[in-house]
């Protein structure tokens, strides 16, 4: 499966996602999605409405995760100090003699 920026675009609207979201959220809203469009578990709604987009939610949910799968995470010290607050407040404050001595 070739994923387009309009695929992951369109995946992420229909599972109702913000700009970032972490695995266990993808889950709960997918999760929380299929139980309410689900044709079994529907009730009054229309079934063929239901069906078609209980299959756009798979749909979604397929392409999200394997966006995720294939995703290159960065190991480099620079990129993992950038994506821990921590990291960036000490590296930022650490010798502050007001801030920093607690961090030390």
């Amino acid at each position: 499966m070739k994923l387009s920026a309009a695929d992951i675009k369109r995946a992420k609207e229909i599972l109702e996602l913000g700009d970032k979201a972490t695995l266990k959220e993808i889950k709960a809203v997918y999760r929380s999605l299929s139980k309410q469009w689900h044709p079994d578990k529907c009730g009054k709604k229309d079934k063929k409405e239901c069906h078609r987009k209980m299959k756009e939610i798979n749909w979604a949910h397929k392409v999200i995760m394997k966006y995720i799968e294939d995703y290159h995470y960065s190991f480099a010290e620079e990129k993992i100090e950038e994506d821990s607050p921590e990291a960036r407040w000490k590296k930022q404050f650490g010798r502050d003699p007001l801030w920093g001595p607690g961090w030390e």
